[in-house]
């Protein structure tokens, strides 16, 4: 591979996943602090948040860029469920919620054993239909990026959701701050980003990693990557077993063993990712005030 400045190379394996002819490239540059992005093949655009801005943003190749939703109640992280709709995390209104396709939005869960929920941010759907999100502060710390308020959880916690029992339960209780989420192809492992350190010095800023046992619960929790620069936000996997995580210089590679393989740079800290388009091999960046993509040969993992 010639020298491509997009890119840090620290084993060779990561030379098999980029294409040294690829450019980075902006496609918008209108936001304050751009977030959740979740491609719909079937749609054939990108929806991602600007969080401070109160409202989600459509990308459509050739197309360029459209308000999907505002006010978005401080929207952070999206997905899609197995059916196809929009799953979203409301810093504003400390909920997760479903878009149907008629539109309307479904509460999934707004609180925990009577108490309000923190600020949900990032959420992903198994498939067996069970939404697994992340609940840190980030949303109450300030009127910013949601409405500044005392956490009613006493610690914050990745939960799954059953939707259509309404049946939600703490899967881990012990991060500092929990972020972004993603399952291995075979949904045989969990992987968490804990970003604690973005606000206490000397903190996590890593990603860990858990056993699924029954689909249900999860074991043997142990640290899977460190984050070298920056902290860990949004994280994805590719079908080969790579994991993905933003970083503030880029997005760091890391192989199933946990070597960091290398990096793509990016001039803006990222906050997270996304594989789209119709092969899935194109990584779409949310990284603080633009959206950028990136073509590579690896596959995304996520469905649909």
């Amino acid at each position: 591979m010639s020298q491509n400045p997009n890119y840090e190379i620290f084993d060779p394996r990561f030379r098999s996943l980029v294409i040294s002819s690829a450019d980075l490239e902006e496609l918008h540059s209108d936001c304050r602090w751009a977030e959740g992005p979740v491609w719909f093949d079937d749609g054939g655009y990108l929806l991602f948040s600007d969080i401070p801005n109160q409202r989600m943003l459509r990308y459509v190749e050739g197309g360029g860029i459209s308000v999907f939703r505002t006010p978005s109640n401080f929207t952070n992280g999206n997905t899609r469920d197995r059916l196809g709709r929009l799953v979203s995390c409301e810093h504003g209104l400390r909920r997760v919620t479903r878009t149907e396709v008629d539109g309307t939005i479904t509460v999934l869960a707004d609180s925990f054993n009577g108490r309000r929920l923190n600020s949900p941010n990032d959420v992903v759907v198994r498939s067996d239909g069970s939404v697994w999100f992340t609940d840190p502060t980030y949303g109450i710390l300030s009127d910013y990026e949601g409405y500044k308020a005392d956490p009613e959880q006493k610690t914050r916690n990745v939960y799954r959701l059953e939707p259509d029992t309404g049946l939600i339960e703490i899967m881990v209780d012990d991060f500092l701050q929990p972020n972004g989420l993603a399952f291995s192809p075979d949904e045989s492992l969990l992987y968490v980003a804990d970003s604690g350190a973005s606000h206490v010095e000397g903190a996590p800023r890593h990603i860990r990693v858990f056993d699924v046992v029954d689909g249900r619960k999860l074991a043997n929790g142990r640290i899977f990557a460190e984050i070298d620069n920056g902290i860990p936000d949004g994280i994805r996997l590719d079908m080969a077993g790579n994991l993905w995580s933003s970083a503030a210089d880029g997005v760091h590679c890391f192989a199933s063993d946990s070597t960091l393989l290398g990096k793509i740079l990016v001039p803006q800290t990222v906050a997270n990712l996304t594989f789209g388009g119709p092969r899935r091999n194109r990584l779409f960046i949310t990284a603080t005030k633009s959206l950028y993509s990136i073509y590579v040969t690896a596959t995304g993992a996520q469905t649909p």
